[in-house]
């Protein structure tokens, strides 16, 4: 069976787009403490503490009108907790996020009403993100209708439009989501999320629980409502292959920092990080069928406890002295093209190895 793409369309020229999203030193730290019988024993001297994971560490991240940005790394890097931050699910532990030039948390009101209305997020498990009591039409009106974008005279009509536009049959819209499959369940997240008008659409692994020829489905749909609607997207996933299909920018996170960022041509063409290349050496390529592919060596630390200097340095297999100690800076390598990595600075190295 043949799976076929839609061309994604191209970004407006990033001279002439104002950032939508700015995300400045933005850490995000999730603490278990200890409970009454941990304090006890604590004080007793036994070597207990409370845990502190470093879901991610000082990212810095600009998201322009009309983009697709695509986010990827391993399991546990801190994708979806940024990707959370960013739609305005959780706050910040630190650092600043500016919806349009302004701060996010400052804004109070209609302004901080409408700022969380246009920053929707669909969720990877299309079923435990649907509440599993409610009709789909109440699972896709109740917001519109709450915040007055529609009324209960216009509320069917309204209902019905935001299903046609995700691909769903209106008359459905009775049922409940377990009366559905995989692939319109997440149609139906996709209606629910462009039922409050946004701008902008953070999509958590959205099609990663789907079959193939659903994802492409999917796929295609959030193509056309980019340039139906005007939407800008921050794709989250693990497949690289759809991220270089559908993104315009492609930005690195490994262990909660950013360690490579750049137009999804160069990132795919010419990349810099070397966990950059050890993912993209992983992937198994129908024109390379003798050649056996690698995977990244070793498994990704836990957050509880990273790694000093750069993170990825125990996985590395170009890592020297400097790696263990200092954490590299997050430097432009070329134009719109920046990575996380001493290879690129040190003396009597010219970068990383061809």
């Amino acid at each position: 069976m043949s799976i076929s793409l839609d061309k994604a369309p191209e970004a407006p020229p990033a001279s002439t787009a104002a950032p939508m999203i700015e995300v400045q030193g933005v850490s995000r730290r999730f603490a278990k403490r200890l409970d009454f019988a941990g304090k006890l024993l604590a004080k007793l001297g036994a070597p207990l503490r409370d845990e502190v994971v470093h879901a991610v560490d000082k990212v810095d991240l600009t998201i322009r009108k009309g983009e697709v940005v695509g986010l990827v790394g391993e399991s546990g890097c801190g994708k979806s907790t940024l990707g959370r931050m960013i739609a305005g699910i959780l706050p910040p532990s630190d650092g600043t996020i500016l919806w349009k030039g302004r701060d996010r948390q400052g804004l109070s009101g209609k302004e901080a009403r409408a700022a969380m209305l246009q920053a929707q997020m669909i969720f990877q498990d299309p079923m435990s993100s649907l509440n599993p009591r409610l009709k789909v039409a109440e699972i896709v009106g109740e917001a519109p209708l709450f915040h007055g974008l529609t009324n209960r005279g216009q509320f069917a009509t309204y209902v019905d439009d935001q299903l046609r536009r995700a691909g769903l049959d209106p008359t459905l819209k009775a049922r409940y989501p377990h009366q559905f499959s995989g692939g319109q369940r997440q149609r139906i997240g996709i209606a629910r999320a462009l039922a409050v008008q946004p701008e902008f659409l953070v999509c958590d692994e959205s099609v990663a629980a789907l079959d193939v020829s659903i994802q492409a489905q999917i796929l295609n749909l959030f193509m056309r409502l980019r340039k139906e609607l005007d939407l800008t997207y921050l794709f989250i996933s693990h497949d690289l292959g759809v991220v270089e299909h559908l993104s315009d920018r492609v930005v690195i996170m490994y262990l909660g920092r950013v360690v490579e960022e750049a137009p999804t041509e160069t990132v795919f063409g010419r990349p810099n990080h070397p966990y950059t290349r050890s993912l993209l050496a992983s992937v198994p390529k129908i024109e390379a069928r003798k050649k056996a592919f690698a995977v990244v060596r070793g498994e990704i630390p836990s957050p509880l406890a990273p790694p000093s200097g750069c993170h990825f340095h125990p996985r590395c297999p170009h890592a020297f002295d400097r790696c263990k100690v200092e954490i590299p800076a997050l430097k432009e390598v070329a134009p719109g093209h920046r990575s996380r990595c001493h290879l690129n600075d040190e003396p009597g190295r010219a970068g990383l190895p061809a």
